[in-house]
């Protein structure tokens, strides 16, 4: 399918729109805006920042974002991987580096969709995004300890040594807090699946603890004021910035990027499965990066598209765009109506809406292919990439998963087969080609794989002895690529046997490449009629040949030489 514009992407989704799909978005813009509340206060919170610089997130996102997205169905806002993320990078440089590495991830990311480099980001292995999913919902459950136990604790540079020092002791947990968290983690788990698409259970269950909390005036920390603005006090000032540390914050903008680009991407794949609908990558890049660019200027936290919400979206009947920017409209209006109520939202029963939100993170069926099945590549890429998330930077735990990932597969596709035969004249002769065989010292090669650097070793082992090999033809219809440690290696091969006054030979060679072939210059040092279709007219022309091991002379000089007398 051909890639589109933004333009066009338009005129397919509001071509022939009315006021009934219009109708149909704005219930499904509403669906998502009672989705979207309670979560949108739960990221902000749990990213280092404020539940308002989670709303303002979601509501700009659901704006900008929504308006330039690849497809109709993408929602954005803040959400509980990105958190993750953000929370270590509040720890060491305030919310002034959150939003500077935010205002450089939207700037990385609109570079990626403008050179429409999105398809790099599907190389990333799924073992490793599946473990890195895994390793941040660690990472936020074991963030939210303190806010479900109504306590403060040391902090600590990664969640594993945050867990280790909850098993220390020394706190005293206020039950009334954990109480909350409770309410809203049954309300999520018991609400009946068929009543959640009316009325989300998590939006439920902070009503129920905030209600809690009002009559029975429990002393809990509670969310506090939330602006009726859109322009937080708390936003980034390009004038007070110390533009000489900016290098800083590369490796952190980096990983906000590479996340923000995955689960993008990732959630454009499931509702694409879901719609039959293709998100067009470079396109949902560029307007993340649009989107994140704006958002650390009112205060917001880098944002990125949300599975959860896009699927209440897709289920809702949502039929364009517009649900994005209604459901934005929805929580702009919260805000503003809602906010003393917001206000005394337990961060208890916040802890409670990500802790279950963590869980449901887990790509459950995924996991428990990969071990079930036993493939042990996968469970080595998937558990070694969740223990550096919870333990390592989080750039270094994508970097260590793909590397080991990546080595893996090099592993796998440098198994390289190279059978060689000896030819069968009477079996060739049954498949009607004219196969004399005279010579013996004909050999077929059939090479099956990729030759390149990683294969070379298996490649040159096989040749290491010719014996009395006067004709060489390597099948190539086997080998999908090759670079330029295979044509050394071939170049290598075809030197040794001309120094025997022997001949090498090709056949089924890929147009890929035989490219690579021509611009390395082997094709013309082989000779280009040495290189054939299929192995069968190797082998006779390699009969023609002639043979100094039993004695057959070159028909073709045979011929010339009868020709000049």
């Amino acid at each position: 399918m051909p890639r589109r514009s933004l333009v066009q992407l338009y005129r397919s989704e509001f071509t022939g729109y009315n006021l009934a799909k219009f109708s149909q978005d704005a219930l499904a813009g509403v669906t998502v805006t009672a989705v979207a509340l309670p979560l949108a206060l739960a990221f902000g919170v749990s990213s280092g920042a404020t539940a308002a610089a989670g709303l303002v997130t979601a509501i700009l996102a659901g704006i900008l974002i929504g308006a330039l997205s690849g497809a109709p169905y993408q929602i954005s806002g803040p959400t509980g991987a990105m958190s993750a993320v953000l929370i270590l990078l509040v720890s060491h440089y305030g919310l002034e580096g959150v939003w500077v590495a935010g205002l450089l991830s939207g700037f990385f990311l609109l570079l990626i969709g403008l050179f429409k480099l999105g398809r790099f980001i599907a190389f990333i292995p799924s073992a490793v995004i599946t473990g890195f999913t895994s390793g941040i919902a660690l990472i936020i459950a074991i963030g939210q300890i303190d806010n479900l136990l109504g306590v403060k604790t040391k902090s600590t540079d990664a969640a594993l040594f945050k867990l280790l020092e909850y098993l220390k002791g020394g706190f005293a947990p206020n039950w009334q807090a954990i109480l909350l968290g409770l309410i809203v983690i049954l309300a999520m788990i018991l609400w009946p699946k068929k009543l959640n698409a009316r009325f989300p259970s998590s939006l439920l269950g902070l009503i129920v603890a905030t209600l809690a909390t009002v009559l029975f005036k429990w002393q809990v920390p509670q969310i506090g004021a939330i602006p009726q603005t859109l322009l937080l006090s708390d936003r980034f000032n390009p004038f007070t910035f110390d533009w000489s540390n900016l290098s800083n914050f590369l490796a952190p903008a980096l990983t906000i990027t590479a996340l923000g680009a995955v689960e993008s991407l990732l959630c454009g794949a499931v509702a694409s499965n879901m719609t039959g609908i293709r998100l067009q990558a470079n396109q949902e890049l560029i307007g993340q990066g649009l989107g994140n660019l704006i958002i650390p200027f009112f205060g917001g936290v880098p944002a990125t598209a949300a599975i959860a919400r896009t699927s209440v979206n897709i289920k809702a009947g949502g039929q364009t765009r517009m649900v994005s920017i209604i459901h934005a409209i929805g929580l702009l209006v919260s805000m503003f109506l809602l906010a003393p109520v917001m206000a005394k939202v337990p961060l208890a029963a916040l802890a409670g809406v990500l802790i279950m939100t963590a869980w449901r993170m887990n790509e459950w069926s995924a996991i428990q292919f990969m071990f079930k099945k036993r493939f042990k590549s996968d469970m080595l890429a998937f558990s070694i990439t969740m223990l550096a998330t919870i333990t390592l930077d989080l750039t270094q735990a994508i970097l260590i998963g793909s590397l080991i990932a990546g080595a893996v597969f090099l592993n796998r596709i440098a198994s390289l087969e190279v059978d060689v035969s000896e030819v069968d004249a009477e079996k060739l002769r049954s498949k009607g080609v004219e196969a004399e065989g005279k010579c013996k010292h004909v050999r077929v090669a059939f090479i099956t794989g990729p030759l390149f650097f990683a294969a070379t070793g298996i490649f040159n082992e096989a040749f290491t002895d010719l014996g009395e090999t006067h004709a060489l033809i390597l099948s190539m219809r086997g080998a999908p690529l090759i670079d330029t440690a295979g044509t050394e290696a071939i170049h290598r091969l075809s030197k040794k046997l001309h120094q025997r006054g022997g001949t090498l030979m090709l056949s089924g060679v890929h147009s890929n490449v035989r490219a690579i072939l021509d611009r390395s210059g082997l094709t013309e040092e082989i000779g280009e009629d040495n290189i054939f279709w299929s192995s069968d007219q190797a082998i006779v022309a390699a009969e023609k040949i002639g043979c100094p091991f039993c004695g057959i002379e070159n028909e073709s000089l045979l011929i010339s030489g009868a020709a000049i007398s």
